[in-house]
């Protein structure tokens, strides 16, 4: 009984060169985001992310709000939406902002996390389940959970490995998430608490990882996710999921990272502060004091569409008249790193 309690339990994972390699790139890139990122326009760039973040997360689970109809929710304004779905945004505005009170290795964070997560929408909400639970795709069992008597303990486990783990943050995040969909301790909610496990344990070890939105790229990846969760049960090995998780983490960082700034002039920065919706070349002109078009056209039109920061609203029709132009991901998200207020 002795050597029981001594044990520590090893989730079973295998460090493939392909995962190596993911972890020294991902350590380069965020290297260079945080020589790039100045706390002011790391602020308003959070704000965007964390938006990004919390929609990719819902999405994911079905929740059919949009960004903007988040940062609406966010502003206290009303939104027409069904009242679950609002409810599930509320929750989810307000367990990251408690984010930075949590340790990823202290179990009672984690459901009280969950309690603020699914507030209102389950019963069993801040506990684990009590019945069984399978998880679904579509009409399809994919992957049956241990049994609810089995929870409690497999947790423990769990975050006894954790707090003991001398393993990269990387990795070990992949792996927490992976073990934690495969007990799958709650009733529902399972997705979201996972993706928000990782990015805790990931910003211990890194605090821009609070507001980096690899959720948004899952929401891009959802049948790969669900296939390398699926992929490393059958081996009994997480290193699909480890290495599609960095895979994922990877992308976000070299996409968050500000590479916009150089290429854009005054001009072109004049434009994207001026656009508001969709907006005609006219009116344009004149929310700039531009009279003169051919020079409208060449300095600033031209170049915010080739960096890709403003795009047509009838693309196939260039020189329509009802043509509008409006503001890309890429431009607001340059607007969010250097625009003012």
């Amino acid at each position: 009984m002795n050597g029981e309690i001594l044990s520590v339990y090893e989730p079973p994972y295998t460090i493939t060169p392909e995962i190596l390699n993911r972890v020294a790139a991902i350590s380069e890139a965020i290297g260079r985001l945080t020589v790039l990122t100045d706390p002011a326009r790391a602020l308003r760039l959070q704000r965007v992310n964390r938006i990004r973040t919390i929609h990719g997360s819902l999405a994911i689970e079905g929740n059919a709000l949009s960004e903007a109809q988040i940062t609406a929710i966010l502003e206290g304004k009303r939104v027409i939406a069904p009242p679950r779905e609002v409810q599930e945004v509320k929750n989810a505005l307000a367990a990251y902002d408690r984010f930075d009170t949590w340790k990823p290795e202290a179990e009672k964070d984690l459901l009280e996390a969950h309690r603020i997560m699914m507030s209102g929408l389950i019963d069993e909400a801040g506990l684990y389940r009590h019945g069984g639970v399978g998880v679904m795709a579509g009409s399809q069992v994919i992957h049956m959970a241990p049994p609810a008597d089995r929870v409690p303990h497999l947790m423990a486990d769990l975050f006894g490995w954790l707090a003991a783990t001398d393993a990269h943050p990387l990795i070990a995040s992949s792996v927490f998430h992976y073990e934690f969909e495969f007990i799958h301790p709650f009733a529902d909610g399972n997705g979201r608490m996972g993706r928000l496990w990782q990015s805790l344990i990931l910003a211990r070890w890194n605090p821009l990882f609070a507001d980096i939105p690899v959720e948004s790229l899952i929401f891009e990846h959802q049948a790969e996710y669900y296939q390398a969760i699926q992929e490393s049960t059958q081996k009994t090995d997480s290193a699909p999921f480890i290495a599609f998780m960095l895979r994922m983490i990877l992308d976000t960082v070299t996409t968050t990272a500000p590479q916009v700034s150089p290429q854009v002039t005054p001009q072109v920065g004049e434009l994207l502060a001026a656009i508001g919706g969709e907006m005609g070349r006219e009116a344009l002109q004149s929310a700039l004091g531009l009279s003169d078009r051919k020079s409208f056209r060449e300095r600033y039109l031209k170049p915010a569409l080739a960096e890709g920061l403003i795009e047509m609203t009838i693309p196939d029709k260039p020189n329509s008249r009802l043509q509008k132009y409006r503001l890309t991901d890429k431009g607001r998200q340059w607007l969010a790193q250097h625009g003012d207020g």
